[in-house]
């Protein structure tokens, strides 16, 4: 009778400039919303991880936040975490966005993270399926420049066009090694976690380019509720009463919007029907106060 076959596994670090669509990947690639996704730049804060299992492998994926330079405490972090996830990844993905072309931000990325090639790097061109194809020939040329890499995917993460060629080629890299998530948890967020990310999501999204950075989202309780409802109590912190005022919106409007764009995505994290509550809180300089970070879990 045959020894079976040895488990396999690593981590996986996602780099790229904000919004090249690393959350989008990640999700695509758990099969859940794991991270928050907006058409706004710089929304990943956390170091959300998920896992991807197969039959003999895990996967876990690090979704970093956007490098960048740092230029408050809240950015100061971010880094930092960039550093220590990337020290410890058994292979990178270095995500560009494909309708971007390669910029000065991409090659900035890339000397940090391909380096001398001692840990893998993929490169993943994203949202091809917005791009003609001579445009993702030309993008293709153009990241071939950007240091040693071990492979090129032309990728949608949004359809998932060129994500499983990816995903085979991740995880033809991984070696012999312990499960890190038991069977049946794809990611190392709380549910408080995860709540709090989806009405920051639908905030980025409500706001636009008013004040997304601003913003940061407490979770103030989830408990029963009648009915077999689960009430939800959010504070939407801002710097600002200005903001405030912005967040709110004429009458309540723009908050409510908030609440109604996140709720599906909040009653899918607790399985089943949910009572959002949210409230608006001015936190002056949140951002460089280095306690309430701590607090809000940044």
């Amino acid at each position: 009778m045959s020894e079976p076959a040895e488990h396999r596994s690593g981590l996986v670090a996602l780099a790229g400039r904000p919004n090249a669509g690393k959350s989008t990947l990640v999700n695509r690639l758990v099969g859940e919303h794991v991270a928050a996704v907006s058409s706004r730049p710089q929304t990943t804060r956390r170091r959300a991880l998920g896992a991807v299992i197969g039959d003999g492998w895990q996967m876990v994926l690090v979704d970093l936040p956007g490098i960048t330079k740092p230029f408050d405490r809240l950015t100061e972090r971010m880094q930092r975490a960039v550093d220590e996830t990337l020290a410890d990844a058994d292979a990178v993905v270095l995500m560009l966005n494909g309708q971007e072309g390669v910029g000065p931000g991409d090659r900035y990325i890339a000397a940090r993270v391909l380096r001398d090639g001692s840990v893998p790097c993929l490169i993943a061109i994203n949202k091809t399926d917005r791009m003609r194809p001579h445009a993702i020939a030309e993008t293709i040329s153009a990241a071939v420049e950007l240091g040693p890499f071990h492979s090129m995917h032309p990728i949608s993460a949004l359809n998932g066009d060129g994500v499983e060629a990816l995903r085979d080629d991740l995880v033809s890299l991984l070696e012999p090694g312990p499960a890190y998530f038991p069977e049946g948890v794809i990611s190392d967020q709380t549910d408080d976690a995860r709540v709090g990310e989806a009405v920051r999501e639908a905030a980025l999204e409500a706001l636009r380019d008013e004040i997304p950075h601003a913003v940061a989202v407490r979770i103030e309780e989830i408990v029963p509720g009648r009915r077999g409802m689960t009430v939800v109590r959010a504070t939407i912190i801002c710097e600002t009463e200005s903001q405030k005022r912005i967040v709110v919106g004429a009458g309540g409007s723009k908050v409510k919007e908030i609440g109604t764009v996140a709720r599906s995505q909040v009653e899918s994290i607790v399985g089943g029907p949910v009572f959002l509550e949210l409230s608006v809180k001015v936190l002056p300089r949140w951002r460089r106060d280095e306690a309430e970070l701590d607090r809000l879990g940044i």
